[in-house]
């Protein structure tokens, strides 16, 4: 009997057979946007099962496919396990609400306009107070290639070790958005992490995955010296699972789990 074996979910043509593996198209404008508000506010509800949450702290954000130089956002002060598509808010590129009945986060307009104006090509963007992140980044330096999921992040996450308290001015945010520079995560000192994505699965994908690689180096160097991936190795796996299509993907069984279990999301 023969068997259809997929490829790897990287960068590069997928053969034919395996097309649900792709990001769906749309036929319309609002297609589009209700597409990506529902996984804003899955990605939402998955943080705060993952326990990200911490206190109003956290945001994730997604361009407007009509606008893209506005956002919608979580409104603040509400629980990332409560909020709904109905709860998003829409900001303009100068922090206005266009749509929504709830005020943002200061500093969610201050980081994410500026590094959505750093990275066009992002479609969104996130980043909470995780416990594992904001432990790693107190020790200011970059992930090891330690295991095959941290590779993904190899020689393509920035670090911004400027910390100057809450962020309150959008000077931060480009400062941020400078050490994120081409790549798809940044490390930011005393502070968490924050990670980029040509969809909000992706974005949510690496945050969710860089939180347990930054847990991962934890424990390796709590328990003694850790052995290195070596260099053309961590570049090969990086190619194989860090690319767009893969940090979509990865995020499948997620959305499946979430949605399924909390299907008020999508009200």
């Amino acid at each position: 009997m023969e068997t259809s074996t997929a490829p790897h979910t990287g960068v590069g043509p997928v053969p034919p057979g395996f097309q649900a593996m792709l990001p769906p198209q749309f036929d319309s404008i609002e297609e589009e946007r209700l597409h990506r508000k529902q996984e804003l506010a899955a990605a939402f509800r998955l943080f705060g099962k993952l326990g990200f949450s911490e206190g109003v702290a956290g945001h994730i954000t997604a361009r407007d496919p009509e606008n893209p130089e506005w956002f919608w956002v979580n409104p603040f002060g509400m629980s990332f396990s409560r909020i709904r598509v109905s709860d998003l808010v829409l900001v303009d590129h100068a922090g206005n609400v266009v749509e929504g009945s709830h005020p943002v986060n200061r500093a969610a307009f201050c980081i994410h306009s500026e590094v959505h104006t750093a990275r066009p090509d992002a479609v969104a963007a996130a980043h909470a107070h995780s416990v594992h992140g904001k432990a790693f980044s107190a020790l200011r330096r970059r992930l090891d290639p330690l295991t095959q999921d941290a590779c993904a992040f190899f020689e393509d996450h920035g670090l911004y070790e400027d910390f100057r308290g809450v962020v309150n001015d959008t000077e931060e945010g480009r400062r941020i958005g400078a050490a994120l520079g081409p790549h798809k995560a940044v490390i930011l000192a005393n502070h968490g992490l924050l990670t980029v994505g040509r969809t909000v699965a992706e974005a949510a994908w690496w945050f969710i995955t860089l939180e347990r690689s930054c847990q991962a180096q934890l424990l390796a160097m709590a328990a003694g010296t850790p052995f290195l991936i070596d260099r053309e190795t961590a570049l090969q796996v990086r190619e194989q699972i860090g690319g767009p299509l893969s940090g979509w993907f990865q995020l499948r069984p997620l959305w499946d789990q979430i949605t399924e279990e909390q299907p008020d999301l999508f009200h």
